[in-house]
């Protein structure tokens, strides 16, 4: 009789163990979810349950170790079944979003084009930002200063309740994004920038547009970015001439410069040159020496970006041997740090991300002036 109620009790547990795990199944079982088209992004994923989606970001920053996985809740979401399925989840978050911070000036592009970027509340670092109209909005106190991304003022964001922190990192050993989510404010890393090519970064504008249910609008944004880009790349390989390209420049003896599978290097094969690193492999930028650089580019036709130099006199303060080139001497250096917003925000490192289409028509208007007549260059300036 005692081993009949040991076989009954040992039933009981069986099944409310396996109850446990239907529930985790039933996110998946009980309805078939849509997943997000993404042609070129790899870092993140979307399905849509109709009720609820779940967001995974899966590198956001090199080597993660782990993916992150969100539920984000419609307003017709299921409260009872989700106050307990939330703990299979970094965080589940109502959709769409009413408040948010973004961590870096990348993110703020998608968001205007989105006709979102009111609710964006507060931002660290706002001297960064080049965009008018977000920097109407900090002059009018709509946007509040957060301190530095290192180190955010957590005092002033946990007033401020956003539903949600866009961060940014290379690791996940942030502590202050970790006290923010301590306090219940969820914390999501945006990856774009760890993805391998100008377009699959630009997609990421999908990611914002799940956040706040605008997935037909982001879609179309992205797919007129990639048709630009796609028929400027078209347009470029018609010239049969690739001028050669140096980039970067020294700092402290040692110069750096893009390596050949970079978002800039494919940039600039798409533009139709002859990037004389280009077939270089990596990660992170190349460290090389003067007399390797000028051995393999004292000839180059055209010098893209050097560093954060604004002229051709600092440019020269910086190093003599800059002046060296033959780029230099024949004044063809082209770069973006002159390209700023109001408060000095440089337009580039905030809208190229999003608009890779703009950057690659400004390096054909520039390696191949013969195309692209009508075009007027958007972020890069001869350097003076």
């Amino acid at each position: 009789m005692l081993m009949k109620y040991k076989s009954l009790f040992l039933i009981i547990i069986l099944t409310l163990l396996d109850c446990k795990s239907d529930s985790k199944k039933q996110l998946t079982a009980t309805k078939e979810g849509v997943s997000l088209q993404l042609k070129y992004a790899k870092g993140f994923s979307v399905i849509d349950y109709g009720t609820y989606k779940i967001l995974e970001i899966k590198n956001p920053w090199p080597k993660a170790e782990k993916s992150y996985r969100f539920a984000l809740l419609n307003n017709n979401f299921d409260a009872d079944f989700w106050s307990s399925e939330k703990v299979l989840f970094e965080s589940a978050i109502k959709i769409p979003i009413k408040k948010l911070v973004v961590t870096s000036t990348t993110h703020i592009p998608a968001l205007e084009l989105l006709n979102v970027e009111q609710t964006l509340v507060g931002f660290p670092g706002t001297e960064y930002i080049s965009s008018e109209k977000t920097s109407q909005r900090i002059e009018q106190g709509l946007v509040r200063e957060l301190g530095k991304n290192e180190g955010i003022n957590t005092e002033v964001l946990l007033e401020l309740r956003p539903d949600v922190v866009i961060g940014f990192g290379i690791d996940g050993n942030n502590r202050t994004f970790e006290t923010i989510k301590k306090s219940g404010i969820p914390v999501i890393f945006n990856g774009d920038w760890v993805e391998e090519s100008p377009l699959a970064k630009a997609e990421w504008i999908k990611f914002f547009g799940v956040l706040f249910n605008k997935e037909k609008e982001a879609d179309s944004i992205f797919n007129t970015i990639e048709t630009n880009y796609l028929e400027a790349k078209k347009l470029a390989k018609k010239i049969k001439n690739q001028p050669t390209i140096l980039s970067g420049a020294m700092h402290n003896d040692i110069w750096f410069l893009p390596n050949g599978t970079s978002t800039e290097a494919q940039l600039l094969k798409d533009a139709n040159t002859n990037y004389l690193w280009s077939d270089s492999k990596g990660t992170g930028s190349l460290s090389l020496n003067f007399e390797t650089v000028y051995l393999k580019a004292k000839d180059a036709e055209i010098w893209f970006s050097p560093s954060n130099y604004a002229s051709k006199e600092s440019l020269k303060n910086g190093n003599s041997q800059h002046a060296m080139f033959n780029a230099f001497q024949n004044n063809s250096i082209y770069s973006s740090i002159n390209t700023t917003g109001k408060s000095g925000g440089i337009l580039y490192f905030e809208m190229g991300t999003t608009r890779p289409d703009l950057v690659l028509k400004d390096l054909i208007k520039i390696c191949h002036p013969e195309l692209l007549k009508n075009y007027d260059l958007y972020f890069f300036k001869r350097l003076d």
